[in-house]
C-alpha cells in the first residue's frame, strides 16, 4: 500500500483537515491546525507531503521521525500541528487496515467511557450560574470557564475579587459532587497568580489552566508552591522536551493537544513521560471532530487519563458544528458526562466528505483578537 495523495481542507468555524489517499482505496484523515494560522499550517502540510507521496502508510514511526527531524530547522506549532494531522492520517490508515481502532493498536482500552467537560460562557456571575446549570441538566459532571478577560498587569483587588466571585457561581451551581476548572490563558503574571491561588483553594476547583505562559515555565515551581490548587498546562507545549520543565515544576495535570503536538505518536509518549512524575493527562481539544477523536483514541489507551475537553457547542462554533463533519454523529454521545468507547476502525468516525470537500474555502479568515490595556499598551491574550 502506498499513499497517492494529500489534500487539505480549510472549513468553517476555523478549522483545517488533511485527507490522504492511498492505492489501495483507503483514506485517513487527521485534523492539523493552529487557530488563527490556518493558511499557514496548510502549507507545512503539503511541503511534508513530499516526504509520505509514495511511502507505505503503515511506516508511522519512521514518517514521524522524518516529518519532525528531517530538516535543520525544527519544532515550534506551525510544523508541529502539520505534523500532527498528517500522523492523526497515518494511524487512521492504519486502523482502517488492520480492521480495528487505535486505542487497540496502542495497547488496548484501559476504561469503557472517558469522562468529559464542557465549557460554560458567560462575563457575570449569574450568567455562569445558569450556564452552570444548564450542563448539569444536559448529564455532565464537570465543566470549564474563563477565569477573566483582560487581565492588568498586576492583580488588584477587584481582579481578585472578581475571578472568585465568578468561581464562587460555578462551585455554588455544581455543588461539592461535580467539578469546574479555571483557565487562566497566561493573562496572569507569576505574581498574580500566586495572589490569587489560595484564594481559590477553598472552592476546590478540578484545576487552574495555564496560569502563566509557557514560555515563562521556569516561574511555574513558584505558583504550584503557593497554594494546593492543582496546576494544568500544555496546551501550547509541542514535545516531550518542552514539557519536561512544567513536570519538573510540580505540575499535576498535563494538557496536550493532539492538533498541535505531534500527534497521536507524541502524546502517547507525553502520556509516558506524565505517568513518570505522576502527573494525570487531560488532552486540550477546542477543536474540530477529527481532533476529539483523536483525543478519545489516547483517552482509552491511557492509565494516567484524568478528563477529556470537548467543543461541542461552544459558543465560538459560529458557521459550523463539531458534529457536521461526520457521519453518525452518536459516537459522540454523551452518556452521563462521559463519552463511550468508540469501537470503528481507525479514528472510530466517518468523516462526511462530502460536506467537507463543500465547505472547503468557506473558513472566515479568523485572528487571535488584539487587546490593548487601558493606557493603550498591548495585552496578553
Amino acid at each position: 500500500m502506498k499513499i497517492t495523495r494529500v489534500e487539505t481542507f480549510a472549513v468553517p468555524p476555523r478549522w483545517l483537515f488533511c485527507r490522504l489517499e492511498t492505492d489501495e482505496g483507503v483514506v485517513g484523515w487527521g485534523e492539523p491546525v493552529v487557530e488563527g494560522r490556518a493558511a499557514t499550517v496548510r502549507t507545512a502540510v503539503h511541503e511534508l507531503a513530499e516526504f509520505l507521496i509514495g511511502r507505505d502508510p503503515m511506516r508511522i514511526e519512521d514518517h514521524w521521525q522524518v516529518m519532525t527531524k528531517g530538516s535543520f530547522y525544527r519544532g515550534g506549532p506551525v510544523l508541529s500541528s502539520a505534523v500532527a494531522g498528517l500522523d492523526q492520517a497515518l494511524w487512521d490508515i492504519a486502523g482502517k487496515a488492520l480492521g480495528a481502532p487505535i486505542h487497540v493498536l496502542l495497547g488496548g482500552p484501559v476504561r469503557d467511557r472517558v469522562r468529559a467537560y464542557s465549557w460554560v460562557g458567560g462575563d457575570e456571575p449569574a450568567d455562569i450560574a445558569d450556564a452552570v446549570k444548564a450542563q448539569v441538566k444536559a448529564g455532565f459532571t464537570a465543566v470549564k470557564m474563563n477565569a477573566s478577560g483582560r487581565m492588568n498587569r498586576m492583580a488588584t483587588a477587584a481582579d481578585v475579587a472578581a475571578v472568585i466571585e465568578r468561581a464562587t457561581a460555578a462551585r455554588e451551581a455544581l455543588g461539592p459532587e461535580r467539578d469546574f476548572a479555571l483557565d487562566f490563558h497566561g493573562r496572569f503574571s507569576a505574581a498574580s497568580a500566586r495572589r490569587i491561588l489560595p484564594h481559590l483553594a477553598q472552592l476546590h476547583p478540578l484545576f487552574v489552566e495555564e496560569p502563566v505562559l509557557p514560555e515563562y515555565a521556569h516561574r511555574l515551581d513558584e505558583v504550584v508552591s503557593a497554594s494546593s490548587v492543582p496546576i494544568a498546562t500544555g496546551e501550547r507545549i509541542y514535545s516531550r522536551t518542552e514539557a519536561l520543565p512544567a513536570l519538573q515544576a510540580g505540575i499535576a495535570v498535563l494538557q496536550p493537544d493532539l492538533s498541535h503536538a505531534g500527534g497521536i505518536s507524541e502524546v502517547r509518549r507525553l502520556a509516558s513521560l506524565a505517568e513518570t512524575f505522576d502527573v494525570l493527562l487531560a488532552p486540550h481539544c477546542p477543536l474540530g471532530p477529527i481532533s476529539l477523536a483523536a483525543s478519545l483514541q489516547v483517552a482509552f489507551s491511557t492509565p494516567n487519563f484524568l478528563i477529556q475537553e470537548q467543543s461541542i457547542g461552544i459558543h465560538y462554533n459560529k458557521g459550523a458544528e463539531v458534529l457536521d463533519y461526520v457521519v453518525g454523529p452518536e459516537v459522540f454521545r454523551f452518556d452521563e458526562g462521559h463519552i463511550r468507547r468508540p469501537l470503528g476502525p481507525g479514528l472510530g468516525i466517518e468523516v462526511d466528505e462530502q460536506a467537507v470537500r463543500r465547505a472547503d474555502g468557506s473558513a472566515p479568515d479568523w485572528r487571535s483578537p488584539v487587546w490593548r490595556h487601558t493606557d493603550g499598551s498591548f495585552a496578553e491574550w
